[in-house]
């Protein structure tokens, strides 16, 4: 399924998003606060309008679920030329970037292989790659971003001289199994955080104790050893991730001054914000006892939507609920 309900990592800055054309329309009579004062009551209502963005989440609530190239350990050792190719892509990508592939794909309808085409040859990220030789199955999940990924990561391969191609595999279960394996596929796409705790249950048995982080480099030294145990090797993070994130309109941001998520606290300290997620949203870590415990966001109320979804993000956009649950590289968000 491609639906989460976990945890996450944090974004490296603002994100603009746009899920329609439209003013933005505004309810409330605070002016903006630049995140100096507490605006509190009227002025941190809901605000309607057709543009979202992204609270950067500036203390790391969420897990750092960056994406990261994960390679068989057989065939990376077999092609030294491999996993350069795959950090080239890594280096490269960036989470505006994803929203941009998801949505040329799932809103403009364009084919998966020549969206991965074209943002291999704006990059650039073939230039000067070691060349490789030999046959490499890149395998994807079941859902529009992997599938980009994987394709992209096939298309590099084959500039670096691999005989590279690339294969929908379907849910995380089956494709890291078919990974560790190494025989139907060799590379796989893969979220950081959540690649970790899927391999720390697979080491070290159901429920172990969690050993992702928001911290990327911590989370890879935790990831490093778990991947040896099963012959598995991973590449370079990317700045890029797919990821939980909690977004505002802009004329909600713009009209509060607010970038971050502590600065909506500081403005909006009262509890007179409406949070809007996924039925689990009051219960787990990640969402609103994360908000209120690490940001110590107050909330008026809460209003059971979807995880991330249409419900969310037109709850927002109509001026329903301050702060929603969306998700970062989501298609529908990618300006319009």
């Amino acid at each position: 399924m491609r639906t989460r309900i976990r945890v996450v990592a944090p974004l490296a800055l603002a994100v603009a998003l746009t899920a329609g054309c439209g003013e933005s329309g505004s309810s409330g009579s605070g002016s903006g606060s630049g995140g100096g004062g507490n605006a509190s009551g009227e002025a941190c209502a809901p605000v309607e309008g057709d543009q979202l963005v992204v609270l950067e989440d500036d203390q790391n609530l969420q897990n750092a679920d960056n994406v990261i190239p994960a390679v068989t350990t057989a065939t990376a050792q077999a092609n030294p030329a491999l996993l350069p190719a795959l950090d080239a892509v890594s280096e490269a990508m960036t989470t505006e970037e994803l929203i941009e592939l998801n949505a040329a794909v799932d809103l403009q309808r364009e084919s998966v292989e020549d969206v991965a085409a074209a943002w291999v040859e704006e990059s650039g990220v073939t230039e000067g790659l070691e060349e490789g030789s030999g046959t490499i199955a890149v395998g994807g999940a079941n859902f529009t971003e992997s599938t980009i990924l994987a394709n992209i990561y096939a298309e590099v391969l084959r500039a670096a001289g691999f005989d590279a191609s690339a294969r929908e595999v379907g849910n995380r279960d089956l494709y890291l199994s078919a990974l560790v394996e190494g025989t139907e596929i060799q590379v796989v796409p893969e979220y950081l955080a959540t690649v970790t705790e899927a391999l720390n249950t697979r080491v070290n048995g159901a429920n172990p104790e969690p050993v992702a982080s928001g911290d990327v480099q911590e989370t890879l030294a935790a990831l490093e050893p778990l991947a040896a145990e099963v012959g598995l090797t991973f590449g370079e993070p990317s700045e890029a991730a797919d990821q939980n994130a909690f977004a505002v309109t802009q004329a909600f941001a713009d009209e509060l001054g607010v970038r971050t998520l502590s600065e909506l606290a500081e403005a909006c300290g009262d509890g007179s914000l409406v949070l809007g997620g996924p039925t689990e949203c009051p219960t787990r870590p990640f969402c609103q006892p994360g908000l209120e415990e690490t940001y110590g966001l107050q909330f008026d109320s809460f209003r059971e939507l979807d995880a991330g979804g249409p419900l969310t993000k037109a709850a927002l956009q109509q001026g329903e609920i301050s702060l929603g649950l969306v998700f970062s590289s989501d298609a529908a968000l990618a300006e319009q």
